[in-house]
């Protein structure tokens, strides 16, 4: 089992990164009930899909949302921003299907639960191919497969890749949810569980995950980069309908933004630390972790849901093999991507 370390102190740059971050927060022109930020830009649009105005979330779990939003990318295109941060992918679903946010991002997974389940939103562009989830023990746990957590309490966000990654692991064991009692808590609520030993084991996700490993012990029980499905940047289809320029601006700024991250490794791992309020070491170890693929939704991704459909059937979270086959002929939307300028 790995030993807890003491990590690296942030760098002078991170903490500088943060201060811009800061400063830009403090400049905001306003804040809706939701707690979202509005800012930069000359116009003053609905954020409905109307006027100059766009509607965006930020995570930790996308790197690029991080980039354009600390960057300014598109309140320097003349574009109001209103900002949401999502804590998980069920989150950012609810944003989108609420009428709150304009685009989000999630995992894979969970876009096409949600399109399978009615959601009218589809994929505008693919923002990373990550290892961002496993199944993760605590300092001292006696598990040593997945075998062994029948009867387990585990942690897992319900609708997230977590989640999904937790059943398909489960299956690959030769067990069902039904072998084991899963506890429904958001990602950063999981993680004090597994630390506090209210439960044996969690379905991680990072940053917290890289967090947990680092700073208290943690141990990845069982990985599998098959099981994470892609990171995807997702909108309204209203939106799309109503504002195509503005779903174009959006995914030319992730497009800008990725050239950055791609190009300047060390700034964003500075950037990842400030924003995520983590040390170096671990915004080393999430980035690790993720990969900065092509923009453009397609076949690799359509492969890899394709492969989860019958096992969202059978755990109940899609209601037919049939509505979540034609959710996903539906899903992409690739036009603005294959568009993109970087």
């Amino acid at each position: 089992m790995r030993t807890p370390r003491p990590l690296a102190r942030r760098t002078a740059l991170g903490l500088a990164l943060g201060g811009v971050a800061l400063g830009a927060a403090a400049c905001v022109q306003g804040e809706d009930s939701t707690g979202a930020v509005a800012t930069g830009g000359a116009g003053s649009g609905s954020g409905s899909g109307g006027g100059d105005t766009v509607r965006l979330d930020y995570a930790l779990y996308n790197p690029l949302s991080l980039v354009v939003r600390q960057q300014r990318i598109l309140e320097d295109a003349g574009l109001t921003v209103v900002w949401e941060q999502s804590l998980g992918s069920n989150r950012a679903n609810e944003f989108l299907r609420n009428d709150n946010l304009d685009v989000a991002s999630t995992a894979g997974s969970a876009v096409l639960q949600a399109r399978a389940n009615g959601s009218p939103v589809q994929t505008i562009a693919v923002y990373s191919q990550p290892e961002w989830t496993a199944l993760v023990v605590g300092e001292g746990s006696t598990v040593t497969d997945v075998a062994g957590l029948r009867g387990a309490r585990i942690a897992a966000t319900t609708g997230t890749d977590p989640y999904f990654f937790l059943q398909q692991a489960l299956a690959e064991a030769g067990l069902s949810g039904a072998d084991v009692e899963i506890v429904n808590l958001q990602h950063p609520d999981g993680r004090a569980a597994l630390e506090r030993g209210d439960v044996d084991a969690w379905a991680g996700l990072d940053p917290n995950m890289a967090a947990s490993e680092l700073t208290a012990g943690s141990r990845l029980l069982y990985r599998n980069v098959d099981f994470n499905t892609y990171g995807m940047l997702n909108a309204r289809e209203q939106f799309i309908e109503e504002s195509p320029e503005l779903a174009q601006q959006v995914v030319d700024a992730y497009a800008q933004a990725r050239s950055w991250a791609l190009e300047n490794p060390a700034d964003l791992q500075a950037l990842y630390a400030a924003e995520a309020q983590q040390e170096d070491e671990v915004a080393a170890l999430v980035l690790e972790r993720t990969g900065f693929v092509d923009l453009v939704p397609g076949d690799a991704q359509a492969q890899v849901l394709e492969a989860i459909i019958p096992l969202m059937v059978e755990t109940g979270d899609v209601r037919s093999e049939e509505e979540a086959r034609t959710a996903l002929e539906g899903l992409f939307a690739p036009q603005f991507a294959q568009a993109a300028s970087s």
